[in-house]
């Protein structure tokens, strides 16, 4: 059995924007795929070509793609009976970065995609990120490293603008 030790750092942003707005900025630039036709159209490329070209056409303007979404929110406006608290997971990524991280650090596969939390708080509308740097940082990969920086500038970028900021 072995245990490896694990620091985290969180990327965080708040926005004055409305998580509506926040969530509609987000929308606007990830792909939302169907899952079975993602599915079915990967199990079809026949080549590493077409596969790379399966994924490319079903990748957003920013480059990503919605896996899943969970809306946490609607779990706690069960039990509080209010309109808020408002708390969104979105699940995403970019398949050919995840590849690429993977074949030097298998582990990256527990982290990616990635998960972004929306949540909305009295002080504003916060969009928060673990980094994926920090995550593969103690498996010692520089090649990883390097592609999980890249990652880690995208979706720093991406909830930034989402934010207003």
């Amino acid at each position: 059995m072995a245990l490896t030790q694990i620091s985290v750092q969180r990327f965080s942003v708040t926005s004055a924007r409305s998580f509506e707005s926040v969530v509609a900025a987000i929308d606007a630039v990830l792909s939302h795929p169907d899952p079975s036709r993602f599915s079915m159209e990967i199990a079809a490329a026949v080549t590493w070509a077409s596969t790379e070209t399966v994924i490319g056409r079903m990748l957003g303007i920013s480059g990503f793609m919605e896996f899943i979404r969970f809306d946490l929110g609607a779990i706690l406006r069960k039990e509080s009976g209010q309109a808020g608290p408002k708390n969104l997971r979105l699940v995403i990524g970019n398949p050919l970065v995840m590849k690429e991280m993977a074949k030097h650090v298998p582990e990256a596969g527990s982290y990616a995609p990635v998960s972004v939390l929306i949540d909305e708080r009295p002080d504003g509308v916060h969009l928060s990120y673990d980094t994926m740097a920090s995550l593969l940082a103690p498996y010692g990969n520089a090649e990883a490293l390097d592609v999980a920086r890249a990652l880690d500038s995208q979706i720093e970028r991406l909830l930034t603008e989402a934010a207003g900021l």
